[in-house]
Protein backbone atom coordinates (compact mmCIF):
# COMPACT_ATOMS: atom_id res chain seq x y z
CA UNK A 1 0.00 0.00 0.00
CA UNK A 2 1.42 3.36 -0.98
CA UNK A 3 1.95 5.48 2.07
CA UNK A 4 1.67 9.00 0.75
CA UNK A 5 0.00 10.78 3.65
CA UNK A 6 -2.60 13.39 2.80
CA UNK A 7 -3.35 16.17 5.29
CA UNK A 8 -6.67 18.10 5.40
CA UNK A 9 -16.78 20.41 5.83
CA UNK A 10 -18.61 22.28 3.70
CA UNK A 11 -20.21 25.08 5.60
CA UNK A 12 -23.68 24.40 6.81
CA UNK A 13 -26.28 26.93 5.68
CA UNK A 14 -26.60 29.57 8.34
CA UNK A 15 -29.93 30.02 10.05
CA UNK A 16 -29.12 33.69 10.46
CA UNK A 17 -29.89 34.05 6.76
CA UNK A 18 -33.57 33.63 7.69
CA UNK A 19 -33.57 36.78 9.81
CA UNK A 20 -33.74 39.13 6.87
CA UNK A 21 -36.76 37.37 5.35
CA UNK A 22 -39.07 39.96 6.94
CA UNK A 23 -42.13 41.35 5.23
CA UNK A 24 -41.83 45.08 4.46
CA UNK A 25 -45.27 45.27 2.83
CA UNK A 26 -48.61 43.52 3.10
CA UNK A 27 -48.58 40.29 1.04
CA UNK A 28 -50.97 40.24 -1.88
CA UNK A 29 -51.66 36.54 -1.36
CA UNK A 30 -53.19 34.66 1.55
CA UNK A 31 -50.84 31.75 0.96
CA UNK A 32 -47.76 30.91 3.01
CA UNK A 33 -44.48 31.10 1.09
CA UNK A 34 -43.23 27.53 0.57
CA UNK A 35 -39.70 28.83 -0.09
CA UNK A 36 -39.75 30.65 3.28
CA UNK A 37 -40.72 27.37 4.95
CA UNK A 38 -37.61 25.82 3.43
CA UNK A 39 -35.46 28.82 4.41
CA UNK A 40 -34.80 29.68 0.76
CA UNK A 41 -36.97 32.70 -0.09
CA UNK A 42 -34.89 35.61 -1.49
CA UNK A 43 -37.73 38.01 -2.33
CA UNK A 44 -38.22 41.11 -0.20
CA UNK A 45 -41.04 41.95 -0.33
CA UNK A 46 -42.59 38.59 -1.13
CA UNK A 47 -46.24 38.35 -2.19
CA UNK A 48 -46.68 35.30 0.04
CA UNK A 49 -46.88 35.17 3.84
CA UNK A 50 -43.73 34.93 6.02
CA UNK A 51 -44.62 34.21 9.67
CA UNK A 52 -45.76 31.47 12.00
CA UNK A 53 -48.90 33.50 12.83
CA UNK A 54 -49.63 33.89 9.15
CA UNK A 55 -49.19 30.18 8.74
CA UNK A 56 -51.87 29.52 11.35
CA UNK A 57 -54.15 32.16 9.83
CA UNK A 58 -53.65 30.69 6.39
CA UNK A 59 -54.73 27.26 7.60
CA UNK A 60 -57.76 28.63 9.38
CA UNK A 61 -58.84 30.47 6.24
CA UNK A 62 -58.23 27.52 3.96
CA UNK A 63 -61.32 25.52 3.05
CA UNK A 64 -59.46 22.24 2.67
CA UNK A 65 -56.71 22.86 5.26
CA UNK A 66 -54.08 21.72 2.77
CA UNK A 67 -50.50 22.71 3.46
CA UNK A 68 -48.01 24.00 0.90
CA UNK A 69 -46.11 21.18 -0.78
CA UNK A 70 -42.91 21.89 1.14
CA UNK A 71 -44.58 22.41 4.53
CA UNK A 72 -44.02 20.04 7.45
CA UNK A 73 -47.53 20.71 8.76
CA UNK A 74 -50.64 18.64 8.40
CA UNK A 75 -54.23 19.49 9.19
CA UNK A 76 -55.01 20.47 12.76
CA UNK A 77 -52.69 19.72 15.67
CA UNK A 78 -49.12 18.75 14.81
CA UNK A 79 -48.33 15.09 15.36
CA UNK A 80 -44.80 13.71 15.38
CA UNK A 81 -43.89 11.31 12.62
CA UNK A 82 -41.63 8.77 14.28
CA UNK A 83 -39.96 7.30 11.21
CA UNK A 84 -38.70 10.23 9.18
CA UNK A 85 -36.03 12.81 9.85
CA UNK A 86 -36.62 16.47 9.01
CA UNK A 87 -34.59 17.27 5.89
CA UNK A 88 -34.53 20.97 6.77
CA UNK A 89 -33.21 20.30 10.29
CA UNK A 90 -30.25 18.48 8.73
CA UNK A 91 -29.22 21.65 6.88
CA UNK A 92 -30.06 23.95 9.79
CA UNK A 93 -33.04 25.51 7.97
CA UNK A 94 -36.13 24.15 9.73
CA UNK A 95 -38.20 27.08 11.02
CA UNK A 96 -40.70 24.98 12.99
CA UNK A 97 -38.50 23.93 15.92
CA UNK A 98 -40.48 21.76 18.36
CA UNK A 99 -43.62 22.17 16.23
CA UNK A 100 -42.09 20.23 13.34
CA UNK A 101 -43.82 16.90 12.85
CA UNK A 102 -40.61 15.25 11.64
CA UNK A 103 -37.71 14.10 13.81
CA UNK A 104 -34.93 16.49 14.77
CA UNK A 105 -32.63 13.59 15.53
CA UNK A 106 -30.24 11.24 13.73
CA UNK A 107 -32.11 8.18 15.03
CA UNK A 108 -35.14 6.86 16.83
CA UNK A 109 -35.51 3.77 19.02
CA UNK A 110 -35.22 3.38 22.79
CA UNK A 111 -31.89 1.50 22.68
CA UNK A 112 -30.34 3.34 19.76
CA UNK A 113 -27.94 6.28 19.86
CA UNK A 114 -25.18 7.91 17.85
CA UNK A 115 -21.78 8.05 19.53
CA UNK A 116 -19.84 10.13 17.04
CA UNK A 117 -19.31 11.02 13.40
CA UNK A 118 -15.90 10.65 11.77
CA UNK A 119 -15.35 13.25 9.06
CA UNK A 120 -12.55 13.44 6.54
CA UNK A 121 -13.39 11.55 3.37
CA UNK A 122 -14.30 13.78 0.44
CA UNK A 123 -16.55 11.26 -1.33
CA UNK A 124 -18.77 8.26 -0.54
CA UNK A 125 -17.51 5.68 1.95
CA UNK A 126 -17.38 2.26 0.27
CA UNK A 127 -15.87 0.07 2.99
CA UNK A 128 -15.37 -0.09 6.77
CA UNK A 129 -13.50 -2.78 8.68
CA UNK A 130 -12.18 -3.57 12.17
CA UNK A 131 -9.19 -5.94 11.84
CA UNK A 132 -9.04 -8.71 14.43
CA UNK A 133 -6.98 -7.77 17.50
CA UNK A 134 -6.53 -4.15 16.38
CA UNK A 135 -7.61 -0.94 18.07
CA UNK A 136 -7.93 0.76 14.68
CA UNK A 137 -10.90 1.25 12.37
CA UNK A 138 -10.22 1.41 8.63
CA UNK A 139 -12.45 3.18 6.11
CA UNK A 140 -12.16 3.39 2.32
CA UNK A 141 -13.74 5.91 -0.02
CA UNK A 142 -14.33 6.82 -3.63
CA UNK A 143 -11.96 9.72 -2.96
CA UNK A 144 -9.14 7.17 -3.39
CA UNK A 145 -8.00 7.08 0.22
CA UNK A 146 -8.04 4.67 3.14
CA UNK A 147 -8.26 6.36 6.55
CA UNK A 148 -7.18 4.80 9.83
CA UNK A 149 -9.10 5.85 12.98
CA UNK A 150 -8.09 5.36 16.60
CA UNK A 151 -10.92 3.43 18.26
CA UNK A 152 -10.35 5.09 21.65
CA UNK A 153 -10.11 8.73 20.59
CA UNK A 154 -11.92 8.77 17.24
CA UNK A 155 -8.97 10.60 15.71
CA UNK A 156 -7.66 9.89 12.22
CA UNK A 157 -4.12 8.56 12.62
CA UNK A 158 -3.25 7.83 9.01
CA UNK A 159 -4.35 8.50 5.43
CA UNK A 160 -3.19 6.33 2.54
CA UNK A 161 -3.57 7.34 -1.09
CA UNK A 162 -4.59 4.28 -3.14
CA UNK A 163 -4.22 5.96 -6.52
CA UNK A 164 -7.82 5.27 -7.59
CA UNK A 165 -11.31 5.01 -6.11
CA UNK A 166 -11.75 2.40 -3.38
CA UNK A 167 -14.58 0.05 -4.36
CA UNK A 168 -14.60 -2.10 -1.22
CA UNK A 169 -12.61 -2.78 1.95
CA UNK A 170 -12.49 -5.89 4.17
CA UNK A 171 -10.13 -7.59 6.62
CA UNK A 172 -9.32 -11.16 7.61
CA UNK A 173 -7.01 -11.75 10.54
CA UNK A 174 -4.14 -9.30 10.25
CA UNK A 175 -4.77 -8.70 6.54
CA UNK A 176 -6.56 -5.61 5.22
CA UNK A 177 -7.74 -5.88 1.60
CA UNK A 178 -8.57 -2.82 -0.51
CA UNK A 179 -10.39 -3.22 -3.83
CA UNK A 180 -9.40 -0.63 -6.44
CA UNK A 181 -9.28 -0.39 -10.24
CA UNK A 182 -7.83 -3.62 -11.69
CA UNK A 183 -6.18 -4.64 -8.40
CA UNK A 184 -6.51 -5.60 -4.77
CA UNK A 185 -4.10 -4.03 -2.28
CA UNK A 186 -3.25 -6.40 0.58
CA UNK A 187 -1.56 -5.13 3.74
CA UNK A 188 -0.62 -7.14 6.81
CA UNK A 189 -0.86 -4.78 9.80
CA UNK A 190 1.39 -7.04 11.90
CA UNK A 191 4.21 -7.80 9.48
CA UNK A 192 3.79 -4.67 7.29
CA UNK A 193 3.75 -6.86 4.18
CA UNK A 194 2.37 -4.79 1.29
CA UNK A 195 1.13 -6.67 -1.81
CA UNK A 196 -0.67 -5.80 -5.04
CA UNK A 197 -2.86 -8.55 -6.50
CA UNK A 198 -3.67 -8.01 -10.16
CA UNK A 199 -7.41 -8.07 -10.94
CA UNK A 200 -7.96 -7.30 -14.64
CA UNK A 201 -11.55 -6.54 -15.49
CA UNK A 202 -12.03 -3.11 -13.95
CA UNK A 203 -13.10 -1.90 -10.52
CA UNK A 204 -13.08 -4.45 -7.71
CA UNK A 205 -16.55 -3.88 -6.20
CA UNK A 206 -16.85 -6.54 -3.48
CA UNK A 207 -14.70 -9.10 -1.64
CA UNK A 208 -15.07 -12.06 0.68
CA UNK A 209 -12.68 -14.49 2.39
CA UNK A 210 -12.92 -18.16 3.33
CA UNK A 211 -10.56 -21.09 3.96
CA UNK A 212 -7.40 -19.08 3.31
CA UNK A 213 -8.93 -17.87 0.06
CA UNK A 214 -9.64 -14.29 -1.05
CA UNK A 215 -12.43 -13.75 -3.60
CA UNK A 216 -13.14 -10.52 -5.45
CA UNK A 217 -16.08 -9.49 -7.65
CA UNK A 218 -15.02 -7.36 -10.60
CA UNK A 219 -16.73 -4.88 -12.90
CA UNK A 220 -16.63 -7.24 -15.92
CA UNK A 221 -18.76 -9.85 -14.06
CA UNK A 222 -15.93 -12.21 -13.11
CA UNK A 223 -15.02 -13.44 -9.62
CA UNK A 224 -11.29 -13.80 -9.02
CA UNK A 225 -9.80 -16.12 -6.39
CA UNK A 226 -6.40 -16.11 -4.64
CA UNK A 227 -5.02 -18.58 -2.12
CA UNK A 228 -2.89 -17.46 0.83
CA UNK A 229 0.37 -19.40 0.59
CA UNK A 230 1.23 -18.67 4.23
CA UNK A 231 4.41 -16.79 3.37
CA UNK A 232 3.03 -13.28 3.01
CA UNK A 233 1.99 -13.98 -0.55
CA UNK A 234 -1.17 -14.85 -2.47
CA UNK A 235 -1.43 -17.05 -5.55
CA UNK A 236 -4.11 -16.53 -8.20
CA UNK A 237 -6.08 -19.79 -8.45
CA UNK A 238 -9.31 -19.24 -10.40
CA UNK A 239 -11.57 -16.89 -12.31
CA UNK A 240 -15.28 -17.71 -12.00
CA UNK A 241 -17.33 -16.72 -15.05
CA UNK A 242 -21.10 -16.58 -15.49
CA UNK A 243 -22.48 -13.19 -14.49
CA UNK A 244 -23.25 -10.82 -17.35
CA UNK A 245 -23.15 -7.71 -15.15
CA UNK A 246 -20.69 -6.43 -12.57
CA UNK A 247 -20.56 -8.39 -9.31
CA UNK A 248 -21.55 -6.13 -6.40
CA UNK A 249 -22.00 -8.60 -3.51
CA UNK A 250 -20.22 -11.73 -2.28
CA UNK A 251 -20.72 -13.89 0.80
CA UNK A 252 -19.57 -17.36 1.86
CA UNK A 253 -21.73 -19.70 3.91
CA UNK A 254 -22.82 -23.34 4.28
CA UNK A 255 -19.88 -24.42 2.16
CA UNK A 256 -20.93 -22.29 -0.80
CA UNK A 257 -20.05 -18.92 -2.31
CA UNK A 258 -22.99 -16.65 -3.20
CA UNK A 259 -22.65 -13.73 -5.61
CA UNK A 260 -25.09 -10.94 -6.47
CA UNK A 261 -24.83 -8.96 -9.68
CA UNK A 262 -26.19 -6.12 -11.76
CA UNK A 263 -27.60 -8.84 -14.04
CA UNK A 264 -30.30 -9.24 -11.31
CA UNK A 265 -29.25 -12.78 -10.42
CA UNK A 266 -27.65 -14.62 -7.51
CA UNK A 267 -25.23 -17.38 -8.41
CA UNK A 268 -24.27 -20.24 -6.09
CA UNK A 269 -20.73 -21.58 -6.50
CA UNK A 270 -19.09 -24.82 -5.39
CA UNK A 271 -15.54 -23.77 -4.52
CA UNK A 272 -14.19 -27.32 -4.60
CA UNK A 273 -14.63 -27.52 -8.35
CA UNK A 274 -15.06 -23.75 -8.94
CA UNK A 275 -18.37 -24.28 -10.74
CA UNK A 276 -21.75 -22.48 -10.60
CA UNK A 277 -24.35 -24.96 -9.35
CA UNK A 278 -27.45 -22.70 -9.11
CA UNK A 279 -28.66 -19.42 -10.60
CA UNK A 280 -31.42 -17.64 -8.64
CA UNK A 281 -33.66 -15.27 -10.62
CA UNK A 282 -36.28 -13.93 -8.19
CA UNK A 283 -35.04 -10.32 -8.09
CA UNK A 284 -36.00 -7.88 -10.85
CA UNK A 285 -33.15 -5.40 -10.28
CA UNK A 286 -29.54 -5.44 -9.14
CA UNK A 287 -28.79 -7.67 -6.12
CA UNK A 288 -27.01 -5.23 -3.81
CA UNK A 289 -26.15 -7.27 -0.70
CA UNK A 290 -26.14 -10.84 0.64
CA UNK A 291 -26.03 -12.28 4.17
CA UNK A 292 -25.73 -15.91 5.28
CA UNK A 293 -27.44 -16.42 8.64
CA UNK A 294 -27.80 -19.91 10.11
CA UNK A 295 -29.35 -22.05 7.35
CA UNK A 296 -30.75 -19.05 5.47
CA UNK A 297 -29.52 -16.77 2.71
CA UNK A 298 -30.78 -13.17 2.81
CA UNK A 299 -30.67 -11.00 -0.31
CA UNK A 300 -31.73 -7.44 -1.05
CA UNK A 301 -32.20 -5.47 -4.22
CA UNK A 302 -33.06 -2.12 -5.72
CA UNK A 303 -36.40 -3.78 -6.61
CA UNK A 304 -37.44 -2.81 -3.04
CA UNK A 305 -37.53 -6.37 -1.72
CA UNK A 306 -35.58 -8.37 0.81
CA UNK A 307 -35.81 -12.11 0.24
CA UNK A 308 -35.04 -15.02 2.57
CA UNK A 309 -33.94 -18.24 0.90
CA UNK A 310 -33.85 -21.78 2.32
CA UNK A 311 -32.70 -25.11 0.92
CA UNK A 312 -35.26 -27.60 -0.31
CA UNK A 313 -34.99 -31.39 0.12
CA UNK A 314 -33.73 -31.53 -3.44
CA UNK A 315 -30.88 -29.19 -2.55
CA UNK A 316 -32.22 -26.17 -4.42
CA UNK A 317 -32.86 -22.76 -2.87
CA UNK A 318 -36.36 -21.29 -2.71
CA UNK A 319 -37.76 -18.01 -1.35
CA UNK A 320 -39.56 -18.64 1.95
CA UNK A 321 -40.27 -14.99 2.81
CA UNK A 322 -40.25 -11.61 1.04
CA UNK A 323 -40.06 -8.31 2.92
CA UNK A 324 -41.34 -5.41 0.83
CA UNK A 325 -39.89 -1.94 1.39
CA UNK A 326 -40.90 1.47 0.04
CA UNK A 327 -37.37 2.11 -1.23
CA UNK A 328 -34.53 0.24 -2.87
CA UNK A 329 -32.34 -1.70 -0.45
CA UNK A 330 -28.58 -1.17 -0.56
CA UNK A 331 -26.88 -3.13 2.20
CA UNK A 332 -27.51 -5.79 4.86
CA UNK A 333 -25.64 -6.78 8.02
CA UNK A 334 -26.59 -8.92 11.02
CA UNK A 335 -25.82 -8.48 14.71
CA UNK A 336 -27.19 -9.66 18.09
CA UNK A 337 -28.76 -7.27 20.61
CA UNK A 338 -27.93 -7.31 24.33
CA UNK A 339 -30.29 -10.27 24.86
CA UNK A 340 -28.82 -12.21 21.94
CA UNK A 341 -31.81 -11.63 19.65
CA UNK A 342 -30.90 -11.40 15.94
CA UNK A 343 -31.06 -7.86 14.53
CA UNK A 344 -30.86 -7.17 10.80
CA UNK A 345 -29.45 -3.81 9.69
CA UNK A 346 -31.10 -2.82 6.41
CA UNK A 347 -29.91 0.25 4.51
CA UNK A 348 -32.38 1.84 2.07
CA UNK A 349 -31.86 4.55 -0.51
CA UNK A 350 -34.01 7.03 1.43
CA UNK A 351 -30.88 7.80 3.52
CA UNK A 352 -31.90 5.55 6.41
CA UNK A 353 -30.94 2.24 8.02
CA UNK A 354 -33.74 0.18 9.55
CA UNK A 355 -33.12 -2.21 12.44
CA UNK A 356 -35.35 -5.28 12.25
CA UNK A 357 -35.70 -7.99 14.90
CA UNK A 358 -35.79 -11.39 13.25
CA UNK A 359 -37.70 -13.49 12.41
CA UNK A 360 -40.71 -11.19 12.94
CA UNK A 361 -39.22 -8.16 11.12
CA UNK A 362 -40.42 -5.95 13.98
CA UNK A 363 -38.71 -2.57 13.56
CA UNK A 364 -36.55 -1.77 16.59
CA UNK A 365 -35.33 1.60 15.39
CA UNK A 366 -33.96 3.59 12.51
CA UNK A 367 -30.89 5.72 11.88
CA UNK A 368 -30.62 8.56 9.40
CA UNK A 369 -27.75 9.96 7.37
CA UNK A 370 -27.24 12.89 5.01
CA UNK A 371 -26.93 10.58 2.01
CA UNK A 372 -27.47 6.89 1.37
CA UNK A 373 -25.47 4.26 3.25
CA UNK A 374 -23.63 1.78 1.03
CA UNK A 375 -21.54 0.06 3.70
CA UNK A 376 -22.23 -1.18 7.25
CA UNK A 377 -19.79 -2.80 9.67
CA UNK A 378 -20.57 -4.44 13.01
CA UNK A 379 -18.37 -4.14 16.10
CA UNK A 380 -18.42 -5.47 19.67
CA UNK A 381 -20.64 -4.29 22.52
CA UNK A 382 -23.61 -3.31 20.36
CA UNK A 383 -21.57 -1.02 18.11
CA UNK A 384 -22.09 -0.66 14.39
CA UNK A 385 -20.71 1.71 11.78
CA UNK A 386 -22.24 3.26 8.67
CA UNK A 387 -20.54 5.00 5.78
CA UNK A 388 -22.62 7.39 3.68
CA UNK A 389 -22.40 9.25 0.40
CA UNK A 390 -21.02 12.42 1.97
CA UNK A 391 -17.88 10.60 3.12
CA UNK A 392 -18.91 10.49 6.77
CA UNK A 393 -18.49 7.45 9.00
CA UNK A 394 -21.07 7.34 11.82
CA UNK A 395 -20.66 5.26 14.97
CA UNK A 396 -23.87 3.91 16.54
CA UNK A 397 -24.73 1.89 19.62
CA UNK A 398 -27.70 -0.44 19.89
CA UNK A 399 -26.97 -1.61 23.44
CA UNK A 400 -24.15 -2.08 25.92
CA UNK A 401 -21.73 0.39 27.50
CA UNK A 402 -19.33 1.73 24.88
CA UNK A 403 -18.01 5.16 25.79
CA UNK A 404 -15.03 4.43 23.55
CA UNK A 405 -14.58 2.25 20.51
CA UNK A 406 -12.82 -0.89 21.77
CA UNK A 407 -10.66 -3.23 19.76
CA UNK A 408 -12.37 -6.07 17.98
CA UNK A 409 -11.82 -9.29 19.89
CA UNK A 410 -10.37 -12.33 18.20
Amino acid sequence: MATRVVRRDAQRPSRTSLSWHRQTSVPSSGKVCSFWLAGKCTRNPCRFLHSEAALTTSYAASSNHSAPKQSHYSEGRVKKTQNKMCEYWVTGNCVHAENCKYLHSWSYGDELSMLTQLSGHKKAVTGITLPTGSDKLFSGSKDGTVRVWDCHTGQCTGIFDMGSAVGCLISEGAWVFVGIENAVKAVNIQTNADLTLTAPGGQVCTMSTTNEMLLAGVHDGSILAWTNSGTNSFEATASLKGHTGLVVSLVFGAGRLYSGSMDNTIRVWDLENMQCIHTLNKHSEVVMSLVCWDQYLLSCSLDQTLKIWAATKAGDLEVVYTQDEEHGILSLRGMPDAQGKPILLCSCNDNSVRLYELPSFTERGRVFTRQEVRTIEVGPGGLFFTGDGTGRVSVWRLSGDSSVLPAKSA
